[in-house]
């Protein structure tokens, strides 16, 4: 069984200048020589942080709490990652998933308003740091009040009726169903936190009888003939459809790295000619050989941010910030603008985007004849299901190496 070492530090947050000047204070854990943070809800001004001692000044007329509530927050996530590294199933995402199941409510809702708790779910999500839930959570939050228009609704006045009704109302409005199915899933999700807050009785539970379809998205992967015409596609050095196609083939280069994952790598991710990484949507760890058309791609890139390998997330921003999240999803709008406009000069009959590029590895992989077990693997997925994946051994890395190469030579480069 592999030790696994992670780190835990109390600072005070003060990389990224504020105009007021007041900084969170912060659990920084540090694990394979990535780290992330944990507000611990304190804010301060740095002169009234003990840097040598790493606590409040005993000067602030709030030490005594301040200190106690900073200890508590540090112990609760100390107790957590080690129970996970107990049960081999440590990274910073099931310690952020597991930290939010514990974590009660900071304000109590004494009148069991929805909109109270439902905004206390959202700031909780912010303080340790899982942006991309939040802004979930917020949107279906919003769409759902615009439709209630009622600010002191109680968990206790949504229905099966109320709940028909907003449903009726997004249909009216051609809303997709998928985006229907997300907006109930973060509604239920919410009231079920409430049941467990014990700010609703489980016997008024309103969805029993709500049906929540999806459907089946369209097939995003494009053929390899595609990919070639992509590849050759004479475009001027760094405009913005260069660089867009750039990022699109260095993610398919990655076996289908997420946007998300390539603005947040560091050349620490890059060791002896292999970039490991941990996948921001599951915590588990890639590891990927460095192929020729990688490191080309990589490389014009180089010294174009002091922190990360990309110019995407600036350096003053805080790592998974609403503000680093807004970034990241402006640029892949845009990339996505020109990887489009690509595909109308080339006159291609498909549609490109980043996540094109994932979905078209794989597909690629399988029209070569590897399995679906190994392409799951080699993309971080699990293969079979969690109990027969307990008892299978993992693949030879050299495989999937191999298939990473062959992958990337099916294409016709320039």
């Amino acid at each position: 069984m592999p030790i696994i070492m992670v780190y835990f530090k109390i600072i005070l947050n003060d990389k990224r200048q504020k105009e007021d000047n007041i900084y969170p204070v912060a659990i920084r854990v540090t694990f394979n020589r990535n780290n992330t943070t944990f507000n611990t809800g304190i804010r301060l001004k740095p002169e009234q942080w003990d840097l040598k001692s790493l606590c409040v000044k005993h000067s602030h007329p709030n030490a005594q709490a301040y200190n106690k509530t900073i200890t508590d927050f540090y112990s609760k996530v100390q107790n957590i990652a080690f129970q996970l590294i107990h049960e081999q199933e440590f990274s910073f995402q099931t310690l952020k998933e597991r930290l939010t199941e514990t974590t009660p409510l900071q304000k109590k809702v004494s009148k069991a308003y929805f909109i109270d708790f439902a905004n206390q779910l959202v700031e909780d999500m912010l303080s340790i740091n899982q942006t991309g839930n939040a802004i979930v959570y917020r949107t279906a939050i919003n769409r759902f009040m615009g439709y209630v228009a009622n600010p002191k609704l109680k968990f206790s006045d949504i229905d099966y009726k109320l709940l028909e009704g907003f449903k009726h109302k997004l249909t009216k409005e051609k809303v997709k169903v998928n985006s229907v199915s997300n907006y109930f899933r973060t509604l239920r999700a919410i009231y079920n936190k409430a049941i467990k807050a014990k700010v609703i009785d489980r016997g008024s539970y309103p969805f029993l009888d709500i049906s929540i379809k999806t459907e089946r998205t369209t097939k995003r992967a494009i053929t390899v003939d595609d990919l070639t015409a992509l590849a050759q596609v004479d475009l001027k050095p760094k405009s913005r459809k260069w660089h867009a196609r750039n990022f699109f083939f260095l993610s398919f280069a990655l076996i289908g790295a997420s946007f998300t994952d390539l603005a947040y790598l560091t050349s620490q991710n890059i060791r002896k000619g292999r970039l490991t990484y941990r996948r921001r949507k599951t915590g588990k760890e890639l590891s990927i050989k460095l192929q020729p058309l990688t490191e080309k791609l990589l490389a014009y890139y180089t010294g174009s941010n002091a922190k990360y390998l990309l110019p995407v997330v600036q350096t003053n921003v805080d790592e998974d910030s609403i503000r680093a999240k807004a970034l990241i999803t402006q640029w892949i709008k845009t990339t996505n603008k020109w990887l489009r406009s690509i595909v109308e000069d080339c006159k291609l009959d498909c549609d490109v985007t980043t996540y094109v590029a994932r979905h078209s590895w794989a597909t690629t992989a399988k029209r070569l004849g590897f399995s679906v077990e190994i392409i799951a693997e080699a993309m971080g997925h699990e293969h079979g299901n969690r109990i027969t994946n307990i008892y299978l051994d993992s693949f030879d890395q050299g495989l999937i190496d191999e298939v990473n190469l062959k992958v990337n030579q099916s294409i016709e480069w320039l």
